[in-house]
């Protein structure tokens, strides 16, 4: 998290500019594995949990994607010294668990998830909904069709819907659902500045939507371990999509009144061209110092 916070900005921002956010106050909800309560870079700033997997009560991760998760969008970096804190260090999490211990879930657990999400988004001042977890393109029409309306469903109730791109590439028409809405902001996975041509998913979609829409470092991650302290490495575009809405955080922490189509658009502009083609990269990566600043 060290090199992504350099790689996108974010050390320049407050180091050259002076400008710090920390994404106090957002609300980030997380529908993955779960999340480690006992790991301090995250677990104390998990304002909320709900489990439709097994319906337990006490917060946990039996898989540990969520936590690294958790960490990439805001862990606070406590157990490494400040070193691999996310790009949100101080926002608050909501966590759904919908997939199982080996990372499999159902389509109908996650419309419950977004429901509840949907439900308690002004309690918990709910901004953003990150969902690293994608469908296979060969899945049953009706559970497509059902993914679709319900991450739809959340972008119109006011939240901003980010969501991976998946890793069936390279070959095109390769992202995953529900990244092929052409509501929601999908992120494909680059290493360093390079895209991950031989996995992460690309566009277009069937319907001819330009996919996804911005990549961002998902190589190598180091973030949090699904224990009390440690961390590990993990890549993917699942661990892209948690940088842009870690980034999303912070936006929102400096303009809370933006609505998802107004940080949509402030994305769109403020997108760094790679110059490796819109096939490949969308509108770009991310760039911390251009979204949060005038330049």
């Amino acid at each position: 998290m060290d090199r992504v916070r350099k790689l996108i900005g974010l050390e320049a921002l407050e180091n050259k500019y002076g400008i710090r956010y920390d994404g106090f106050g957002i609300g980030v909800a997380v529908l993955d594995t779960g999340v480690c309560i006992e790991n301090k870079d995250v677990g104390d700033r998990v304002w909320a949990f709900k489990d439709f997997v097994n319906n337990r009560e006490v917060c946990y991760d039996d898989n540990g994607h969520g936590t690294h998760i958790a960490g990439i969008i805001g862990g606070n970096g406590i157990n490494s010294k400040g070193r691999y804190r996310g790009i949100a260090p101080n926002c608050h999490f909501i966590v759904a668990k919908v997939l199982d211990e080996d990372g499999n879930g159902t389509v109908e657990n996650v419309k419950h998830a977004v429901n509840w999400v949907i439900q308690y988004k002004l309690r918990y001042n709910i901004k953003i909904l990150n969902i690293s977890i994608g469908m296979f393109p060969d899945a049953k029409t009706k559970e497509q069709k059902e993914l679709l309306e319900i991450v739809e469903k959340a972008w119109d109730s006011g939240l901003v819907v980010v969501v991976a791109a998946g890793n069936n590439g390279p070959e095109t028409m390769s992202i995953t659902n529900p990244g092929i809405s052409p509501k929601v902001i999908t992120v494909g996975a680059i290493r360093e500045r390079r895209v991950q041509r031989y996995y992460s998913g690309i566009g277009p979609t069937k319907e001819c939507v330009m996919k996804p829409e911005l990549i961002a470092p998902g190589q190598k991650i180091i973030s949090c371990k699904n224990e009390r302290t440690g961390y590990i490495s993990k890549s993917g575009s699942s661990m892209a999509t948690p940088v842009v809405s870690g980034v999303i955080a912070l936006l929102l922490q400096k303009e809370p009144y933006l609505m998802p189509i107004d940080v949509k658009i402030r994305l769109y502009e403020k997108a760094e061209d790679l110059g490796i083609g819109k096939k490949l990269q969308g509108w770009g990566t991310i760039n911390a110092i251009k979204l949060l600043t005038d330049n």
